[in-house]
């Protein structure tokens, strides 16, 4: 067997001494072998049923959080409203569609985009899954399973490609709507009546009685920032303590954050198959090991320092152990290392919080990293086809990079 960064072919390919047709053919061969082999698939009514079903509940959840934004802000979805007589319903969540249809539309979008490549590239895909939600923004998300085994570089990095940039084009044009078509200070007095005697000079009056960390907003992006600058008249434009309460810009800075979620360089998130294939199995392995350290040093900021009570030592500090000791166990190859490594970084961050006070990371990321460790992995999987990519390719794999440093925001929702 060739080591993984070696990218001599193993099976004739088009440009070897081979004929043509030998080389298709061998190519055909091991794809067949290649293939997953499956318990039968459910009936074709059923499977689409089930995505369109889905798709449904996530419109109608992602329809009420609207409803809910525009008014309120990140809390349990409204469900009430669906006990009124259907006229009133219909009524009641019309409001709530100016949310979900621009936010829903990028998603689908971003997944078709995977599902289509994945296609084109011969490489059995399902529709996409929807993920209602209860609470919040009504959804996690939506995601596609492919149900093949990838035979190459290439088409891990087209099918990694092809979703965040579809959904970021279709973001951008959602965000821009939304600047330009951004309604009179008329709109936020019908939400907060005890704002209009401070005209548009609100944010210095009425934020002054809220208690700290009452007030809930979304982080703006470089991108956000700047499309902000570019197309907004500033007369309308709303503090970002209300930003929730603007449908389309806040479909399209969710999408931006969606995009910039999938888009981290780290084991099998579409940044991960880019990245895979810029820099091959190796490079991309370092990377994702050392972002991931990063991304769990940073996520874990702020909880423990030299000034941290007993009592939080006491109850907490054995269970932040534990998770450590189970994030980097699939870093390193042992597990005293991942014991060594959890340690480095928990001595690493009471230093740097002692040092710093006030210092904070985001502790929500680390759902997301346990997630990433013992669900997807942090190590991108090899392709019997190591041949690098075209210079088109890499431009482009760069250009994405770029657009997750523009639409990432270390800490989405920020509490004031």
């Amino acid at each position: 067997m060739p080591s993984p960064t070696d990218n001599t072919p193993l099976l004739p390919l088009p440009d070897t001494q081979d004929s043509t047709h030998d080389a298709e053919a061998g190519l055909r061969a091991a794809r067949a072998a290649f293939q997953r082999y499956e318990r039968p698939p459910w009936p074709r009514w059923a499977r689409y049923s089930l995505h369109l079903l889905l798709f449904l509940v996530t419109l109608l959840t992602t329809t009420l959080a609207g409803v809910q934004l525009r008014t309120g802000g990140l809390d349990l979805l409204p469900g009430q409203l669906l006990l009124q007589p259907l006229a009133q319903v219909w009524s009641a969540l019309q409001p709530g569609l100016a949310y979900s249809l621009p936010f829903l539309g990028v998603l689908t979008v971003h997944e078709f985009g995977h599902y289509f490549t994945a296609r084109y590239n011969r490489i059995r895909a399902t529709l996409p899954y929807f993920i209602p939600l209860p609470l919040g923004i009504g959804t996690f998300g939506a995601v596609i399973r492919i149900k093949d085994r990838i035979f190459s570089r290439r088409e891990f990095f087209d099918v990694g490609l092809a979703g965040p940039l579809a959904g970021f084009v279709v973001a951008v044009g959602v965000l821009a709507y939304g600047f330009l078509h951004l309604p009179p200070l008329e709109y936020l007095y019908a939400i907060h009546p005890d704002y209009r005697p401070y005209g548009a000079d609100y944010a210095q009056y009425v934020y002054q009685a809220v208690s700290p960390g009452t007030a809930v907003s979304l982080a703006q992006p470089l991108l956000f920032q700047g499309m902000a600058a570019l197309l907004a008249d500033p007369t309308r434009l709303p503090h970002p303590n209300e930003l929730l309460h603007y449908p389309v810009l806040t479909a399209g800075l969710l999408a931006l954050f969606f995009t910039a979620l999938n888009l981290l360089p780290i084991g099998q998130l579409d940044g991960g198959h880019i990245v895979y294939g810029l820099l091959g199995p190796r490079r991309a392995a370092r990377v994702s090991v050392v972002l991931f350290v990063a991304f769990i040093f940073y996520a874990g900021l702020g909880l423990f320092s030299l000034r941290t009570d007993a009592e939080t030592w006491l109850y907490w500090g054995a269970p932040y152990g534990l998770y450590l000791w189970l994030v980097f166990r699939r870093v390193v190859p042992t597990a005293r290392r991942a014991l060594l490594l959890g340690a480095a970084v928990w001595l690493g961050q009471v230093a740097l919080t002692s040092a710093v006070p006030g210092l904070e990371g985001n502790p929500g990321w680390l759902l997301f990293g346990l997630l990433l460790a013992r669900v997807m992995g942090i190590f991108h999987p090899p392709a019997p086809d190591e041949r690098p990519l075209s210079r088109g390719r890499k431009v482009l794999g760069w250009l994405m990079l770029v657009i997750f440093v523009l639409c990432f925001s270390p800490s989405p929702i920020i509490f004031r």
